[in-house]
């Protein structure tokens, strides 16, 4: 499987903090700032943009890296994405990713 495939079968490789980060693109980092905190409802600093992947080394958002419960969750249980938990299509967890992005179940069915 890609290792930029996140635990929950988003791809990291296409993800604009991820983007913003390796290209060190700070305009970049203020559009997803602005644009992440207007879907979550939060305030979301061009400084919080900082990651390079879910599963890779390297820096992750604060979200991504101490509070998504899906990546807490499949680190816990030491699966290599959630592909591996028999509870993928009950969990509700990631049924709200996987629910609404067809294209990361289908990642992680073709993992």
């Amino acid at each position: 499987m890609k290792e930029l495939i996140a635990y929950c079968g988003l791809d990291c490789e296409t993800c604009e903090a991820r983007l913003a980060t390796i290209h060190n693109d700070d305009e970049a980092k203020a559009r997803v700032a602005e644009k992440w905190s207007s879907l979550n409802q939060i305030s979301i600093t061009a400084e919080m943009i900082h990651c390079e992947g879910c599963r890779v080394d390297g820096v992750k958002t604060v979200y991504c890296d101490a509070l998504c419960p899906i990546r807490q969750c499949a680190m816990q249980k030491s699966f290599e994405t959630c592909a591996d938990c028999a509870d993928l299509h009950s969990c509700k967890k990631i049924s709200p990713i996987i629910g609404n992005n067809p294209s990361a179940l289908e990642n992680l069915k073709t993992t």
